[in-house]
């Protein structure tokens, strides 16, 4: 008891202390607050809450300063404390108006509802997807109504366009005629599912959609237009070369191409914890740049004149960072890859300045960057999980048990072979464990025996297919790329092998409800506390992950999900045999529909059509169930129909129940015990997680505020201003008359 500070004067003692002992391994918590600014102006609402903070972040600073001030007495023993307290608030309140400002620069209005349209733009980008069987094509056009300029994203079936194909000419650069059926961006369906609106804000994109009828070229493109021609072209000719699925994966290596690898081949990648290797990041970028630096470095060491008077680790390095940037740009220089370009550019420069090069404040520097130019990364999947991995390895690597394991010694070849193994190994679990609390938050489902497949994967991936793409390139230039295309082919082949295997295993997939986000918060600060501090201390960080353990292994299962249509409703219930399913209002042949109701309720067996589960009672236009949470019985009644019901009947059969879902605008009349979740209301709301035991709703609009991505329906305009179609009064909250019905 005696070592806890008793006043706030021996409390700013021991943090100064603290800080100038941490010497260099401060430095990474700038770009900690840095994200942490732009996570906070995604978490809060309103204007009012990004300016306070802001406000709150400039005021820290000028606090510290004005506490503390620079020459004065304090200045001698608050000198670090102060340069800490005024480095986080400036750099939090930096991050806040970063985000804003990229959000008010590139954030695209969406259009106001769908509509059939027909366009004439100009291709920004083409992706082919023939595992789809679909071009996807980016226009700039403007809207033939409002004269604005629009960016949209359409889809062109390859059914439709015949046995020709997309036309010669069809590229970027080309001016394109097309009727399409146009969709704003979609928000989420459910409360923690995927949200498109606010991706396609960031991207600038108004609409989406789907060609209906002919595609004309109007103008063609440019021959060999520039790299992303190149990279279509790569993709096609690694495809002729392999067939089947290895093919596509070969291509998805060689040009970043990933439309061609099958659905089941991607489930299977995901669900045995392999499917970073089909994203082009780290490692395949930190392989192209290693490869091209000690091929130069050897070949350049052959010439002894050279090598005298050249220091060859700077010409190789250089030769290293060009194979990097050349990659990167090849396979579509999209944020991960130039994220992990960034950070092995950094280890380049370190290894010619004669500096550690692989370390944490390298990887600060490579998340700050990226953060600077795409703030809206911070909450991605992506950004985060390959981060967390880096930082992963790299605390790994330097903790002195690991550096003692790894130590030179006089030993057997075989013994040091086992210990690299193991180290494998090893590292394979702590990314998995680093990487759990992310999968979990954003896809409900994690591989369990993820570090186990890697263990094989990762150097199948990295020493024998990507060598292999490259030797086998080069050889097609003289015809003689057939050996090694057969080598690909049969990696490739043995990694979907191990993948299906994998995945296929009793209890490789573990599902889970959506976690809050503060247990995720306090898996990230116990995470990075572990990672950037040294010796004893970093221990610290165990409380709040074992907190966040507890936390999300008590996430409750919601009861009721309902979509933000109305037409979808999920509900867990338990079969006779004890066993969790989840009972699904209407048979969807939607497969993205079902995965988010299954992932959200935490369930992998297939879903029961209500309309088939024991004591549900289904008509044409309703389903009425009966279920019993929390010691209280709850009668449900959910609209599956558009066929008309008497109002008198309607209204009866409302009073009886204690929710009604419904698809359509319900009449006043209706007027059920506890909550009435009809159009009007899930127009506002967004789709719904109901926890009945606790009484709880969460819903999309919760986690929605201010930001430009999402936009209530337009209201009609009637005798008594603004009202909802049927001429009700629009609610001022989502859940204003939940408990009352109207």
């Amino acid at each position: 008891m005696s070592s806890i500070p008793r006043s706030p004067q021996a409390l700013a003692d021991r943090a100064e202390r603290f800080l100038a002992e941490a010497g260099f391994d401060r430095a990474p918590w700038l770009t900690v607050m840095f994200m942490l600014g732009i996570l906070a102006w995604f978490s809060w609402p309103t204007a009012w809450h990004w300016s306070a903070a802001i406000a709150g972040g400039t005021a820290l600073a000028l606090g510290a300063q004005a506490l503390w001030p620079a020459g004065s007495a304090a200045d001698e023993t608050r000198a670090h404390l102060r340069l800490a307290v005024m480095a986080c608030g400036l750099v939090f309140a930096f991050g806040v108006g970063t985000v804003w400002a990229r959000s008010a620069i590139v954030g695209a209005e969406p259009i106001a509802r769908p509509a059939m349209m027909l366009i004439e733009g100009r291709v920004l980008a083409r992706e082919d997807q023939p595992a789809e069987g679909r071009i996807r094509l980016t226009l700039a056009m403007r809207d033939p109504v409002d004269g604005e300029a629009r960016k949209v994203r359409v889809n062109v079936t390859l059914a439709v366009l015949g046995e020709a194909g997309p036309p010669a000419g069809l590229s970027e650069g080309a001016v394109v005629r097309l009727r399409a059926r146009l969709m704003p961006p979609a928000s989420p369906m459910l409360p923690g599912a995927y949200d498109f609106a606010r991706a396609a804000w960031f991207q600038g994109l108004s609409a989406t959609g789907t060609m209906v009828g002919p595609l004309e070229l109007r103008e063609s493109a440019a021959i060999g237009n520039g790299i992303a021609s190149l990279q279509r072209t790569l993709a096609v000719h690694v495809r002729s070369r392999v067939p089947d699925s290895p093919g596509a994966i070969a291509a998805a290596f060689a040009s970043g191409d990933r439309g061609g690898i099958e659905e089941a081949d991607e489930a299977a990648m995901r669900d045995s914890g392999l499917t970073h290797l089909l994203s082009i990041s780290g490692l395949h970028v930190s392989a192209v740049i290693a490869a091209a630096y000690f091929a130069v470095m050897r070949l350049l060491a052959l010439w002894p004149a050279l090598a005298l008077r050249l220091r060859l680790p700077v010409l190789a390095a250089s030769a290293g960072a060009a194979a990097g940037i050349g990659y990167t740009l090849l396979t579509g220089a999209e944020v991960p890859t130039i994220r992990s370009c960034v950070a092995a550019l950094l280890v380049l420069g370190a290894l010619v300045l004669g500096r550690e090069a692989l370390s944490l404040r390298m990887v600060a520097i490579a998340a700050g960057f990226v953060l600077l130019l795409w703030p809206e990364s911070a909450i991605g999947p992506s950004f985060q999980m390959s981060f967390s991995a880096v930082i992963a390895i790299i605390a790994l690597s330097n903790s002195a048990p690991v550096r003692a394991f790894l130590a030179p010694r006089e030993e057997a070849w075989w013994r040091a072979t086992l210990r690299k193994i193991v180290m494998l190994f090893v590292t394979g679990i702590v990314i998995e464990l680093a990487l759990m609390p992310i999968v979990m938050f954003h896809f409900h489902r994690a591989g369990m025996y993820g570090a186990l497949a890697n263990v094989v994967a990762i150097p199948l991936v990295t020493f024998v297919a990507m060598p292999m793409i490259a030797l086998a390139l080069v050889a097609d230039l003289v015809g003689a790329g057939a050996p090694f295309w057969w080598v690909v082919e049969r990696s490739l082949a043995l990694l979907l092998t191990i993948a299906h295997f994998t995945a296929g295993q009793s209890g490789s997939v573990r599902l889970m409800p959506q976690i809050s986000g503060i247990a995720v918060g306090l898996f990230a600060v116990g995470g990075l506390w572990l990672a950037l501090w040294r010796g004893r201390v970093r221990l610290a960080g165990l409380v709040p992950v074992g907190l966040a353990s507890v936390m999300a292994a008590a996430t409750p299962i919601p009861d009721l999900l309902i979509s933000g249509d109305g037409q979808q409703v999920g509900i867990t219930m338990t079969d006779p045999d004890g066993a969790r399913r989840l009972v699904s209002l209407r048979d969807s042949r939607s497969s993205y529909t079902r995965d988010n109701l299954l992932e959200l309720a935490g369930i992998a067996a297939e879903p029961v059509p209500l309309a088939e589960w024991p004591g549900a009672r289904c008509s044409s236009a309703w389903c009425a169930l009966t279920m019993t949470r929390g010691g209280k019985t709850w009668h449900l009644l959910l609209g599956r129909g558009r066929s008309q019901v008497e109002e008198r009947a309607l209204a009866a059969a409302c009073a009886r129940a204690d929710i009604v879902v419904s698809e359509r605008f319900l009449p006043r009349s209706c007027r059920p015990r506890w909550l009435k979740a009809d159009r009007r209301m899930l127009e506002r709301s967004g789709g719904l997680s109901i926890n009945l035991a606790e009484a709880k709703i969460v819903s999309v609009a919760d986690r929605q505020g201010e930001h430009g991505w999402w936009r209530l329906p337009e209201a009609r305009v009637g005798k008594f201003g603004a009202e909802t179609e049927n001429g009700a009064k629009p609610p001022q909250t989502a859940f204003e008359s939940a408990r009352t019905g109207v």
